[in-house]
């Protein structure tokens, strides 16, 4: 039975962890969101949802250790904005699946899903989703999304903390107030297995 540990560093940042293995998603650039840490992380496999700064950073991460790659990995390719990416450009969902636990994590997606690909995210162990607005999905959007693909576990991202993040979006709270069985964390990390509750995770960034 696999076991995942999921780490958010900040802002859209996190790393994956299974068998040793560790995929570091959307790293950002030093001092590129405002009040987040430098990155000091390390990964064997860097996903990037697109290409800005504070979701590109590759540089970053430091090599891992050369475990073996226990991830199935699919991308579905969407759009940064609601406008077919002629705002922002696109945007990638990166779905892992290492044994029966599947993974996804929403980079800065801006637009609904398709029927398409709202059934090919079904039966998701977890989503990592902004909730933030501006930029991305907003509170009302990612509440929608995920009562249309229904993950068992749903952890928010890409929101402000007062000065922490980007200035224009929007607290993780508005998000909150939309769903129930929300947990705080008091650490920055989460471990999923089959037996993994459902919930909405807010993790607690650690600088």
């Amino acid at each position: 039975m696999k076991q995942l540990t999921l780490r958010w560093h900040g802002h859209a940042c996190f790393s994956l962890t299974c068998d040793g293995f560790t995929v570091v998603f959307d790293p950002y650039e030093d001092n590129y969101v405002p009040g987040f840490s430098p990155l000091r992380v390390k990964g064997d496999l860097v996903l990037c949802s697109h290409q800005h700064g504070d979701h590109n950073a590759a540089s970053v991460v430091q090599p891992g250790d050369g475990a073996a790659n226990p991830f199935r990995i699919t991308e579905i390719a969407t759009f940064h904005d609601p406008e077919q990416g002629r705002l922002r450009g696109e945007n990638t969902i990166h779905v892992l699946q290492a044994g029966d636990l599947r993974v996804a994590h929403f980079g800065d997606i801006g637009c609904p899903l398709t029927p398409a690909q709202a059934a090919e995210l079904q039966n998701l162990d977890v989503a990592m989703i902004p909730v933030g607005g501006f930029y991305t999905i907003g509170p009302a959007e990612a509440k929608e999304l995920i009562d249309t693909i229904r993950p068992k576990v749903i952890v928010p991202m890409h929101y402000r903390m007062g000065a922490v993040g980007l200035p224009a979006v929007g607290t993780v709270d508005d998000f909150l107030a939309l769903v129930e069985d929300y947990v705080y964390y008091p650490s920055d990390t989460l471990t999923i297995n089959a037996g993994t509750k459902p919930q909405v995770a807010v993790l607690t960034y650690q600088g």
